[in-house]
C-alpha cells in the first residue's frame, strides 16, 4: 500500500479509536473532562483528562499515539483499561506497522509487531 494512502487510512482509524475510547472513559456527569489533542500535521493524537475529583486535581495524558513519517502508528502509551492495540489491529493496522512504544526497544521484538 503507498505510503501517503496508509497513512490517510491509519489517520482515520486512530480518529476511530480516539473517539472510542474517550466515549468509553467519560460519563456525563463526571467533572473530569476528556480533552482531544489532534496535532494531524505533526502526527500526534493524544487524550488528556482535565479537571477536579474532589479537592484533588486531575490532569494527564492517558492515551497517545503517534502517525510516523514511515508510515507506522507508534501507540506510545496506553493508560487505560481498554486494549488500545487490539483495537488499532481490529481496524485495521498491521502488526508489522505497529510499534508498541511503551515497551522497551530491546523487548519489541517479543510483542509479535513493529520493533521501530
Amino acid at each position: 500500500m503507498p505510503l501517503i494512502k496508509a497513512m490517510n487510512k491509519y489517520q482515520k482509524i486512530v480518529n476511530e479509536v480516539l473517539d472510542e475510547v474517550g466515549k468509553e472513559l467519560t460519563g456525563s456527569n463526571d467533572p473530569i473532562e476528556t480533552q482531544y489533542i489532534r496535532d494531524v500535521e505533526g502526527g500526534h493524537y493524544l487524550l488528556f483528562s482535565n479537571g477536579w475529583n474532589g479537592v484533588k486535581r486531575v490532569y494527564g495524558c492517558f492515551l497517545h499515539i503517534d502517525l510516523a513519517n514511515d508510515g507506522k502508528v507508534w501507540l506510545q502509551y496506553d493508560g487505560t483499561d481498554l486494549i488500545v492495540g487490539q483495537m488499532l489491529l481490529d481496524k485495521g493496522v498491521q502488526k508489522s506497522e505497529l510499534v508498541l512504544a511503551f515497551h522497551h526497544p530491546d523487548r519489541r521484538i517479543d510483542t509479535g509487531m513493529a520493533v521501530a
